[in-house]
């Protein structure tokens, strides 16, 4: 049996240029050496890659915006406060958590305050500091329809996948959001501006 090698420098060197199909228009206008063109095997990992992140979070905000009338990224905010032990978080935590940049986390955090769900109050500690908080009403409304959106994620995700691809998924990801520079732990406590 052949010995595996890791593939990817080794298709860089074979193929330096080749552009797909799809792409070829556009790899004759360049200098040959100038792009690192999507190969064949790369594209068709890509492409669907591209539409899954398309079609995804649109499902995922229709399913919640019918039963809850909010997005995705609201659900997330809610969530992530709802796993804390007192429902709270600083601003500057859950912008981390929920990947939302600051003003997208202050509009968000705005809507769900106009709905009685989340409260911003300062940190008894240090006045410095806002603090999110899930309200009660809050907390009753995400295990209202955490359910169904549960359900929308089972239904678009995992019930079209076999259990030994979790880990690669998993895996996949990992790597992906590891460089685009997430990291799920960063230092400091929950409360730490």
């Amino acid at each position: 049996m052949p010995a595996t090698t890791s593939a990817t420098p080794a298709r860089a060197e074979a193929h330096p240029a080749e552009a797909h199909p799809a792409e070829a228009h556009l790899a004759e206008a360049q200098p040959a050496e100038a792009v690192r063109w999507l190969d064949a095997e790369e594209m068709a990992a890509w492409l669907p890659l591209m539409r899954v992140l398309h079609l995804l979070p649109q499902q995922l905000d229709r399913q919640l915006r019918e039963q809850a009338g909010i997005n995705h990224n609201y659900y997330m905010i809610m969530v992530a406060l709802s796993a804390q032990a007192d429902h709270e978080m600083t601003l500057s935590r859950l912008a981390h958590e929920v990947a939302m940049i600051p003003s997208r986390l202050t509009h968000a955090l705005t809507s769900l305050e106009g709905r009685g769900w989340v409260e911003r109050r300062p940190c008894s500690t240090d006045k410095r500091v806002q603090l999110a908080w899930l309200t009660d009403d809050g907390m009753r409304a995400l295990e209202h329809f955490a359910p169904g959106h549960v359900g929308e994620v089972r239904r678009t995700v995992f019930d079209a996948l076999e259990r030994e691809d979790l880990a690669h998924l998993r895996r996949i990801t990992g790597k992906l959001a590891a460089g685009l520079g997430d990291h799920p732990n960063p230092p400091g406590p929950s409360r730490s501006h």
